[in-house]
């Protein structure tokens, strides 16, 4: 049964989602962010689907069962299109005002051909394989095409899977933190670099937050707010 006035976390919860107060509470923070376009009709996109898959050491072709975050937004955005990005196929769950995508992050071209099937997003959560490149990747092909005002969130910056994560590579919360700081992104790789320096008139903002809001742990999750 549903609760009188439910917010973002009691969805959450209610479908199963690890954005709610079981663990990450990374609803607390999208519901104040997001409350003002809870009843616009928006295009919201959210990479990685289910928790699982090649970072965890699971095939790519495993079977899915359940999109916990999809239902949670689908309900939370009753006039929104929301969109689903992952590696993995999720094409057998329908609905009316849902579209998937399936698409490895691994490709810079793949995920800009997925782009430009879909119109410009208003919000977008990377809660993918949490790999650094492909955050990265992503955050560029991307970026530019949210829409003037969007919001565009990486979530788990403070960990990274063994199967993925490129050696030597800078951290993305590394790469945030030097913008927050110098107000210039350094990196490992002067493209990659050059690639997000080229992208800071387009912000407004970049905020971090550390896990649950204790100052002492390490980075959690990224909001930047496009101009």
């Amino acid at each position: 049964m549903k609760a009188k006035n439910e917010n973002l976390t009691d969805l959450a919860d209610r479908y199963g989602s690890d954005k709610g107060s079981t663990k990450h509470r990374y609803t607390e923070l999208y519901h104040m962010l997001f409350h003002p376009y809870r009843q616009r009709k928006i295009n919201f996109l959210e990479m990685g689907l289910l928790i699982g898959g090649p970072e965890h050491g699971i095939d790519k072709d495993r079977k899915t069962t359940d999109v916990p975050s999809i239902r949670m937004w689908l309900e939370y955005f009753p006039k929104a299109n929301i969109h689903g990005l992952d590696v993995s196929d999720f094409s057998w769950f329908e609905h009316e005002r849902f579209t998937f995508h399936r698409c490895d992050m691994d490709d810079r071209a793949e995920i800009a051909r997925t782009m430009d099937a879909m119109d410009a997003p208003d919000i977008v959560i990377d809660d993918a394989s949490h790999a650094s490149h492909h955050q990265q990747n992503a955050f560029l092909e991307i970026f530019p095409k949210l829409k003037s005002g969007g919001l565009y969130i990486i979530e788990d910056l403070r960990w990274q899977p063994d199967p993925y994560e490129v050696p030597g590579i800078t951290k993305t919360a590394a790469l945030l933190r030097s913008f927050i700081d110098e107000r210039t992104f350094s990196h490992s790789d002067p493209a990659i670099a050059e690639g997000f320096n080229a992208l800071i008139p387009e912000m407004s903002a970049c905020i971090v937050h550390p896990v649950r809001y204790q100052k002492k742990r390490k980075d959690q999750v990224a909001v930047i707010h496009k101009r």
